[in-house]
């Protein structure tokens, strides 16, 4: 057996990975801010992100060294703090453009986006209720009925805020965790139906996301309207062609992307650095989804496998969705980009998923005590 204390916290595929969205990331959001700082050479901007990047970094490396028992152990505890925030959010956040989306608390330089950590917290604990059920419950509407409980309260509240996209990727986030704990399909299928009616019904009552969806499927008729952002990627990823325009001299973020180093910096990359950047980029995350579902596949035990597939898809979700909306491949959600975009609680919590996901991969064999033993492939 391998002592912890003597584990390392590092897998080479997966720190490289990381560290190159994480450059990428500082670099183009000083580039992409560095035009709204006029009066001083180090836009406020871009230093509050490399001040993020410092602190995740630091989230990441205590999250590698805590073992997976313990996150076991505080999952049930983080989701129920997850909700807190969420209800929070919706009594006392900042309303911008009709949403809550934010709570600035006293004390605290940025304000809490409560979406992300509930992502976080609630895919942990379905992990965890998965890794403590036996074979034959996978089976059984028992689980999914305690699996329902533990992510329709936060799909609720974050459509009350109204965050439709962050509802999605936790429900699809959620999909996979259950597709590799190895529930049969037929169980899965009724779930997923459910939720695909849901949100067609939740689109056709919602008009800011009927109005989505109509900027998605004709942006140019819209271009002044829904359509704009959509359009004005179409026009950066035009720019950039192969090699881009250069950095720095992109022209999109100059007011014609809105908040361009959040949702849109993708564009910004394409624009500046071509398609040899966005390959980089998306190569980058294929790498680390890659060398996850590997750390997934070589676990012995529930509740490795479960965490690690679980810190996988919190990245490799909302970075498709987030690729998908700037080619136009989907509507826009307003998610942001794991890793590159601009935001201090996007990057903590993919940190922290991160440093989750190298400690799966370094679990000590035995470690989990309290988790199921190995199942039988039960789908169907």
């Amino acid at each position: 057996m391998t002592d912890a204390r003597t584990t390392p916290i590092w897998d080479g595929a997966i720190v490289t990975s990381a560290l190159v969205l994480v450059a990428v990331g500082a670099v183009m959001n000083y580039s992409t801010t560095a035009a709204l700082a006029i009066d001083t050479a180090l836009p406020p901007l871009a230093m509050r992100h490399m001040a993020g990047v410092a602190f995740a970094l630091v989230c990441a490396v205590i999250a590698a060294r805590l073992p997976l028992a313990l996150w076991e152990r505080l999952a049930l505890w983080l989701w129920a703090g997850s909700l807190a925030l969420l209800v929070a959010t919706l009594a006392f956040g900042i309303e911008a453009n009709g949403a809550r989306r934010w709570l600035a608390v006293p004390g605290l330089p940025v304000a809490i986006q409560a979406s992300e950590p509930a992502r976080l917290a609630t895919v942990l604990a379905v992990a965890t209720v998965l890794a403590r059920a036996t074979p034959r419950a996978l089976a059984s509407w028992a689980l999914i009925q305690r699996v329902a409980l533990l992510v329709v309260p936060p799909v609720a509240l974050l459509l009350l805020q109204p965050d439709f996209g962050s509802a999605v990727v936790l429900c699809a986030v959620v999909g996979v965790v259950l597709f590799a704990a190895g529930l049969p399909l037929r169980t899965l299928a009724l779930p997923g139906i459910v939720l695909l009616v849901g949100a067609v019904v939740y689109i056709a009552v919602r008009p800011y996301a009927r109005a989505r969806v109509r900027g998605f499927f004709d942006p140019w008729q819209s271009a002044h309207g829904e359509g704009f952002q959509l359009v004005q990627s179409f026009v950066a990823f035009g720019r950039g062609g192969s090699i881009g325009v250069g950095l720095g001299n992109g022209r999109q973020k100059l007011f014609y992307l809105p908040e361009a180093h959040t949702d849109f910096i993708l564009s910004v990359v394409a624009e500046e650095l071509g398609l040899v950047g966005v390959l980089v980029v998306l190569g980058a995350f294929a790498a680390l989804c890659w060398a996850g579902l590997r750390i997934a596949r070589r676990a012995r035990q529930p509740l490795p496998l479960l965490f690690a597939t679980a810190a996988t898809a919190l990245v490799a979700v909302p970075a498709l969705c987030n690729a998908g909306v700037v080619m136009g491949l989907l509507p826009t959600t307003g998610l942001t980009l794991p890793l590159l975009s601009h935001g201090s609680n996007s990057l903590v919590c993919t940190a922290l998923a991160i440093g989750i996901l190298l400690r799966a991969a370094n679990e000590p064999e035995g470690a989990e005590r309290r988790s199921a033993p190995a199942r039988r492939k039960t789908r169907s």
